[in-house]
């Protein structure tokens, strides 16, 4: 090496390689001190080429007011198209789980044992058990045995599309639709029900419903006995576009109808949806007061277009007794049945159109605002039966 260096001093020799040497080791330290345990790779040493960066996509939340599920931030570009929303249809078939695993699995079952006497008891019990009612049943039933022998159905699937012929039958009528004034002033719809039935919820969903419709809406918050109702009501107003009225809790319900029907005519609005308080249908104080309600409305606008009484799916026969309480107080003309899709009990549908005479016009097929639907008799049927041959 020393004769490598020939020509240059062996001491400044020396010294340079040594200087060499230590500014090495001094470079490699200090780039071994700056990556601390657990700090993340270089991307200029170890990332591939075309990667990128993702963001951190948060844990589903759920918004309170309205129950309804904010969906994930996507983090695939796949995830970014939009899923086509579920048919009515579709609806239907995956909110009956309840009532199809009481009713139409146990029909098949019953008759796949022969169509004999015994299962013709057991049908009876089942429809009673899904709550379509023991006046109801006793003529169904009847009705599909005269039917069986006439046309022979002699296999579970021969019976099953009778039921529900017979079902569909049970459940006709002349028009589900929401009646809508044929004059200029503004369609009114009286909402009434017993609290804790979804009365509230049903109401902010129709004025979304509506707001979809390009049509305007004013809310009037005529319960002023439960003191979140207004508050309730206001938040679904600010939500929908809706214009509220409201007065401090303890007024009089009748000025809140009044002045909540004035101002849809000022407004020239399409609709005024008027809540009130969730009486209790054995209080007679209560269920005159509502009539008064309504005699307000109908002094200023007319037969009202719907009286619409909202019922929970989930309470079954005891729905029955409340309905026929509050048609001695209003002249109702349909049901809104809520929480169909938490029951086991979907035959109160039938039960309150033979027995009431009221036409099921909306359901509640799940928390979300389409998930109050109108309500249709041949899906609600086939909804049943879904996994049911014939």
């Amino acid at each position: 090496m020393l004769e490598a260096l020939d020509g240059i001093p062996i001491v400044v020799a020396v010294v340079g390689l040594l200087i060499v040497l230590v500014g090495a080791g001094l470079l490699t330290t200090t780039r071994r001190s700056s990556k601390r345990d657990g700090d993340p790779p270089d991307r200029s040493e170890s990332s591939t080429a075309g990667s990128t960066d993702t963001l951190p996509v948060p844990d589903e939340a759920v918004d309170d007011d309205l129950d309804v599920a904010i969906p994930e931030v996507p983090d695939t570009p796949e995830a970014l198209v939009e899923e086509p929303p579920l048919s009515l249809g579709e609806r239907f078939n995956r909110r009956l789980a309840r009532t199809r695993n009481v009713l139409g699995v146990s029909v098949a079952d019953l008759f796949g044992r022969g169509v004999n006497d015994a299962a013709w008891e057991g049908l009876e019990e089942i429809l009673i058990g899904a709550d379509v009612g023991v006046t109801a049943t006793t003529e169904i039933v009847e009705e599909l045995k005269r039917r069986s022998r006439e046309e022979g159905a002699t296999t579970p699937e021969a019976v099953t599309d009778l039921l529900k012929q017979e079902l569909r039958s049970a459940l006709q009528s002349d028009d589900r639709s929401l009646a809508r004034a044929t004059d200029d002033g503004p369609t009114v719809w009286l909402i009434t029900g017993v609290n804790g039935t979804g009365k509230t919820t049903s109401i902010g969903k129709l004025a979304a419903i509506e707001q979809r419709e390009q049509r305007t809406v004013v809310l009037a918050a005529a319960d002023t006995f439960r003191a979140a109702a207004a508050e309730q009501l206001g938040i679904w107003a600010t939500r929908t576009g809706a214009h509220l009225v409201r007065k401090d809790e303890g007024a009089d319900p009748g000025a809140v109808a009044f002045e909540g029907y004035a101002a849809a005519t000022e407004r020239a609005a399409d609709l005024l949806i008027v809540d009130t308080a969730g009486r209790l249908h054995n209080k007679s104080a209560l269920m005159d007061e509502l009539g008064k309600v309504k005699r307000v409305l109908e002094k200023q606008a007319g037969p009202l277009e719907e009286t619409l009484l909202v019922l929970d799916a989930t309470t079954g026969q005891n729905g029955i007794a409340q309905a026929s309480a509050f048609m001695q107080a209003v002249e109702l003309t349909g049901v809104v049945l809520t929480k169909l899709d938490g029951s086991s009990k979907g035959g109160i549908v039938v039960a309150i159109q033979r027995e009431l005479g009221l036409p099921v016009k909306l359901v509640g097929l799940g928390e979300e605002i389409d998930d109050l639907a109108p309500f249709d008799p041949e899906l609600f049927v086939e909804g049943l039966f879904t996994d049911i041959a014939g």
